[in-house]
Parts: C-alpha cells; structure tokens; sequence
C-alpha cells in the first residue's frame, strides 16, 4: 500500500532464475508496501522455485508467450485481486524501483505513465536503425496521445484502476503489442499517457539485441505493428471504460 493505494509491481520473467533475486529484494528494500507478481513465462530454468523462494507469487504460463501474454495474465490478476495500480517492471534489473514514486505522483493527471530512458537522466542511447524506429515511433505516437514521448517502447509503466481493468479485457500479445499497440489502443479508446524521466540500469542477465539486422528488422515490425494498430477496430465497451476529465471531454473520477 502507497498512499492509500494497493499497488501491484508484475515482473514478467523468461529464464530470469539469475536476476530474480537482486530484483525482488531491492523492490522489497525500495517499496515495502507494494505486491509483487512474478508471471513465469513458460520458462526452462528456476525462475518459478526463485521466485517462491524469495516470497513472491508466481503465476506460471505453460509456454513462452512473450513479454505480452505475460502482461495480460498479470494485468488479469491485479483486476481479479482489486489493485489500484499496477507497474510492469523488468525481471532483468534494468528497471530502478526507486522511481515508482514519481511514476505514481504523475498518474494523478494521467491513465498510462511511462518511465522514459530518453527524457534527460541517464546515459541510455540507441544507434542506428534502432533509434530510427524509436524516433518516429516517438514522433507518431506524441500525435496520438497528444503529448511530448520520447520513448513509446519502453517497458517501465505504470497502470490506473480503469486501465487495469481495460488490460485485463484487451491486451495484445503480438510482436510489440506490449508497448506499441497496447498504447495506442488505450489512447485511442480516451486513456491519457503521460511520460516521468528516468535512468535506465544495464541488465543484470541475458543479452541485449543490438546487431544491424536485428535492428533493422526491428524498424519494419514496428512500423507494421503502428500500422495494425492504427486500423485495428477498438470494441465500444472498452471505451467506457477510460475516466471523464475536464477539459478532454471527459471529467476525472479517481484511480
């Protein structure tokens, strides 16, 4: 509990029976008073019996459906267990806790607040095709949301009550859906995005994706997926979901 509010931190996690430990107990340290969720995704080693180990619950996927079908399951199970706020943060490490206050001040005046790495703290950077692709994406989804993103990819966010709720019924699990598409659908359906600076830590496990090919095929999937998300019909009961705030045509009732 913070401030009043029950917040949930979910940690998607593939083979993380390695950083899990560093993770959990420095969430435990940072922010006592919130919940963890492990959500196993369908992994190979440890990660379910580490992360019981360390005290947290774990949900376990049979297989491997990527950072968006793990979401899903978590964002289902804060709305099943009634959380106020849920915050996706990276099994990995990369992700500092330490910011979820500010995460949490910014979500009085927003639905979806992302933790930005390219807003001015920190020395995170991307080159090449990579940053291209970042780069517009950041300039066609600022459009959408109707202010300044500088990094719509980022997997650092933080969720309201409604938008809990919103996830937990429609939630792509698609290549970027995660973070493109889920966006772009909360916008599209009234939520509003706001975005917090934040200093974005080398990752404790695994191994970052940064060849030109890679990159490069990054930059057409992502502009796919923008396309996709663009043309994909929003469900009408999704959109009552999104609060009423003055000013937008809608008036704010609460977290």
């Amino acid at each position: 509990m913070i401030d009043g509010k029950r917040v949930l931190i979910i940690l998607p996690a593939w083979n993380e029976q390695d950083g899990l430990p560093g993770v959990l107990k420095e969430i435990r340290t940072t922010l006592p008073g919130v919940d963890t969720l492990v959500v196993d995704d369908g992994s190979t080693d440890r990660t379910s019996a580490v992360a019981a180990e360390f005290g947290s619950p774990v949900a376990q996927l049979p297989y491997n459906l990527g950072v968006g079908g793990a979401m899903r399951l978590g964002y289902r199970y804060a709305f099943l267990h009634g959380y106020d706020v849920a915050i996706q943060v990276d099994s990995d490490g990369q992700h500092d806790p330490a910011y979820v206050p500010v995460m949490l001040e910014k979500l009085k005046e927003a639905d979806l607040v992302i933790g930005a790495r390219f807003a001015g703290q920190g020395d995170y950077t991307v080159r090449g095709p990579r940053k291209w692709a970042m780069s517009l994406l950041s300039v066609v989804l600022s459009r959408i949301t109707r202010t300044k993103l500088t990094d719509t990819t980022s997997g650092f966010r933080a969720s309201n009550k409604q938008l809990i709720e919103f996830f937990a019924q429609w939630y792509p699990v698609e290549y970027l859906g995660d973070t493109i598409e889920s966006m772009v659908g909360a916008a599209r359906c009234g939520f509003v995005v706001r975005q917090v600076p934040v200093a974005m830590r080398e990752r404790t496990t695994g191994t970052p994706s940064a060849s030109p090919i890679k990159a490069t095929v990054y930059l057409g999937r992502a502009g796919l997926v923008l396309l996709l998300a663009m043309i994909r019909r929003m469900p009408k009961h999704l959109k009552a979901l999104a609060p009423r705030r003055a000013g937008s045509g809608r008036v704010l009732t609460g977290q």
